[in-house]
């Protein structure tokens, strides 16, 4: 009884954008209109192609050479392909930034060792729009490498000979049968970073890169006009729903998989001398680009520089970080097993319908959620206290939206999908029978839950809170718009450093960001292990 309405309240935040965005439009919106909104767009559509190009490539090719093919390091590079992922996009441009920028340590001892100043010579500018579009290829590639690598290992070895025996190289056959075949693993896997490419605030805006994600900003805060934001943010739903159709629609109908069960799983075939040196270097390239050097230059900083805060100033951002993701994690794992089990117990189209629902936030930015949040919950608000006035003349202030209660909120529409994913596959492997066992012995639907089914889906709850913990420590956009006054997180500290260009004070806020972002990646290495 309680999924559907659950559900409804998750998906309130995108009713509310949309309906705030039916109105009329204003002063502001029609200025952005004629000015700004073509930039945006072209920008967005450009950032999403530049990303989407650089995803597909990395992560497939990198996917076929640890699965198809055996050289030296090839097991160490399939779990360090992982590690990007642990690197937020902004952390990764703000120390790309500090490296690269006329003042960094490569202009300056390029120009050292030339004699030349600048001006006189052509250096690659990272405060570019191709500039965010490679930050955030080099940390969002995992998706597409993690999904392709599932879908190489379960091709059929027999395919691959017959293609062999055929005259095919084995460069051929990844060309020819193997990437066909594992196209809607790309598919999805580009579509999950094109989601994450629109959601980006901080990579973009201290690139100087306007897109729709940075317009709802400043139209929130600069021009104070929470109706133009409504409407921006329904720009922003809509790319982020032309990105699910494509997604369905690149399926096509088609079926890829075997048609028979005794297939035997593809085997890696060796390589040596050159073919094997390009191998290693072709997987250890993303690797080194989009952790090691990022990561090596934030520690360099922090041992040099880091936050100037002393302990007792600055543990508050961490631990409000922590308090925060703290719970959003454990609410998510709440609602998701609610939902889960939902389904699970009674499989009626209103159960499915209610999962769909509850999953649809994290196809859109955080700052729509933002929007979609505090645009009801201020107009609560505003109307409970104009009430207390004319009945008691006390005001009652903000009590929802002016709270963590609205952030953390926003951040379970943001992140529930992450869980319902982790928890459904987990009740996916649980056999019913069990269950049913269970209920012929005399339990009850409710306590064949908890004392049989529970216990075995705990790792996957707790793979699920681990994964919203860290995406709701690097969520960036929805914490900057709903955060209460004075109440800032690592990622709003970081933030705020790097807009005043203190990136290496920023520095010991991000490694904190990333070591706590090492934590799912760990718990994917093994779940991938284990399967």
């Amino acid at each position: 009884m309680l999924a559907l309405p659950l559900a409804a309240l998750v998906a309130a935040p995108l009713l509310a954008v949309l309906a705030a965005a039916a109105g009329p439009a204003g002063a502001a919106w029609r200025h952005i209109a004629g000015t700004t909104l073509p930039e945006m767009l072209g920008n967005s559509a450009l950032l999403a192609f530049g990303v989407g190009a650089i995803t597909a490539g990395t992560g497939t090719l990198t996917a076929w050479l640890v699965t198809a093919c055996r050289f030296p390091g090839r097991r160490m590079l399939e779990v360090a392909l992982l590690l990007p992922m642990a690197m937020p996009a902004y952390v990764c441009g703000y120390a790309y930034t500090w490296l690269l920028d006329v003042a960094g340590p490569v202009q300056t001892a390029f120009r050292s060792a030339t004699g030349l100043r600048w001006g006189q010579y052509w250096f690659p500018e990272i405060r570019s729009l191709p500039g965010a579009a490679l930050m955030l290829g080099l940390v969002l590639y995992p998706y597409v490498y993690l999904l392709c690598r599932s879908a190489f290992a379960q091709q059929s070895l027999g395919l691959v000979e017959a293609a062999r025996t055929l005259g095919r190289s084995l460069t051929g056959c990844f060309f020819r049968l193997a990437l066909p075949m594992a196209r809607p693993a790309i598919a999805g896997g580009v579509a999950l970073a094109l989601m994450e490419t629109l959601a980006d605030f901080g990579t973009v805006q201290h690139f100087g890169v306007r897109t729709l994600t940075t317009g709802v900003y400043e139209a929130w805060f600069s021009l104070g006009d929470r109706g133009a934001a409504s409407q921006l943010a329904a720009c922003l739903m809509g790319l982020a729903a032309l990105l699910l159709v494509f997604e369905r629609a690149s399926r096509g109908g088609r079926r890829f998989h075997a048609t028979t069960a005794r297939e035997v799983p593809l085997r890696p075939a060796p390589l040596r001398g050159w073919r094997a040196a390009a191998a290693f270097l072709a997987c250890a390239l993303p690797v080194a680009l989009g952790f090691l050097v990022p990561a090596g230059t934030l520690l360099a900083l922090m041992l040099q520089v880091g936050d100037p805060l002393s302990p007792e100033r600055f543990l508050p951002f961490a631990r409000n970080s922590v308090t925060l993701a703290g719970l959003a994690a454990l609410l998510a794992v709440l609602l998701a097993a609610l939902l889960g089990w939902a389904a699970r117990l009674h499989p009626r189209p209103a159960q499915r319908v209610a999962l769909r629902v509850a999953g649809l936030g994290y196809a859109l930015p955080g700052s729509v959620i933002a929007v979609g949040t505090l645009v009801p919950l201020g107009l609560f608000d505003n109307a409970l206290d104009g009430w207390m006035r004319a009945r008691f003349g006390v005001s009652t202030g903000l009590l929802l939206s002016g709270g963590i209660a609205a952030l953390v909120f926003a951040y379970l529409v943001r992140f529930l999908a992450v869980a319902l994913s982790a928890v459904e596959a987990g009740l996916a492997r649980l056999r019913p029978s069990l269950r049913e066992a269970a209920r012929s012995l005399g339990a009850g639907p409710a306590a064949a839950v908890l004392r049989v089914e529970w216990p075995l889906a705990r790792a996957s709850l707790l793979t699920a809170g681990l994964l919203v913990f860290v995406d709701t420590m690097k969520e960036l956009p929805a914490t900057l718009i709903i955060r209460p006054f004075d109440f800032d997180t690592l990622a709003v500290r970081v933030h705020n450093l790097a807009a005043d260009e203190r990136l290496a004070e920023a520095s010991t806020s991000a490694l904190l960001i990333v070591a706590a972002g090492l934590l799912p990646v760990l718990a994917l290495t093994r779940a991938s292990h284990r399967h």
